[in-house]
């Protein structure tokens, strides 16, 4: 791994760094999953993922931006300079080239990646997980992940064929949640279900088709218990194998006329029942998971 230089401007002498400077031309190459595999390093553009990442302590390797952004963005610039992180001003070509966005807003962050193996987390007991299983589509997964993050999940797993978190989309769409939770990457997904269950969670798959209404599981009070959702994608759903493993296959009902939810919405509404019934003094018997009921 490359080493960082210390935090501090380094432009004061030379001027903004180009296009062509070597750093820039480096950090340019993490649109690229396997440049990003290589490095173990992506890229957070805006100054609110870069105050998210900045607020997570060693994940920010460098600050780039504009003259007229770190003007504006004292505060970031401070931040970074108190961790110890190189700030770099650019000039506006070589940001909108760092940027993957129409009108950037001149700050990006050269960022360390930030999953954890899933034995890790699982160690921490959480008690609301969220799966991606096989979501290729980064604004859904990304918009997933915030929304897991605002319900108060504590893990995110991207399981299969999922979409790389580090992804520009996943990341802007996440708004700065993807610093918040702790990120899993797992090739495996029946074996994530075997984990889960083993460390206590009920699992509980989404499906339009599934035998429990989410309505009659939060009535009884079974989503009280530590629980993982798992999501799949909104063209695919997810495969037999996983709603087969699963505790439960969960339905959203649908009260009106509309075909289905889109995954952004279907996973809000899941999320946040469990959220409620988490904070709150629970009834009812819970979800039986392998070998033993799970209660909160």
């Amino acid at each position: 791994m490359q080493s960082r230089p210390h935090g501090r401007r380094l432009d004061a002498a030379s001027g903004p760094l180009t296009a062509r400077t070597p750093r820039v031309v480096a950090a340019r190459r993490l649109h690229r999953r396997r440049d990003r595999e290589a490095a173990g390093r992506f890229l957070a553009e805006g100054p609110q993922a870069v105050r998210e990442a900045l607020a997570r302590p060693h994940t920010v390797l460098e600050l780039f931006g504009t003259p007229a952004a770190l003007d504006r963005h004292l505060d970031l610039v401070a931040r970074a300079t108190t961790a110890d992180v190189p700030v770099s001003t650019v000039t506006d070509d070589a940001l909108a080239g760092l940027a993957e966005t129409v009108a950037p807003q001149g700050l990006v962050a050269v960022c360390q990646h930030l999953d954890l193996p899933l034995a890790t987390v699982l160690a921490r007991t959480p008690r609301l997980v969220t799966v991606l299983a096989g979501i290729r589509d980064p604004g859904n997964a990304g918009t997933v992940l915030r929304t897991a993050d605002a319900a108060g999940a504590q893990v995110v797993v991207f399981a299969g064929a999922a979409v790389d978190p580090y992804n520009g989309k996943v990341v802007r769409a996440s708004a700065g949640s993807l610093f918040h939770v702790d990120v899993v990457r797992a090739s495996d997904p029946p074996q994530v279900i075997t984990d889960l269950r083993a460390a206590g969670l009920a699992v509980l798959a989404t499906t339009g088709y599934g035998a429990d209404d989410l309505d009659d599981l939060a009535d009884a009070g079974r989503l009280a218990a530590p629980t993982a959702w798992i999501f799949g994608s909104e063209a695919h759903g997810l495969p037999d194998e996983l709603t087969t493993a699963a505790d439960a296959r969960v339905r959203v009902p649908l009260h009106g006329r509309a075909e289905s939810l889109n995954l952004a919405a279907a996973a809000a509404v899941c999320l946040y029942a469990s959220a409620r019934a988490q904070r709150r003094p629970s009834s009812g018997r819970a979800i039986e998971t392998a070998g033993e009921s799970v209660r909160p």
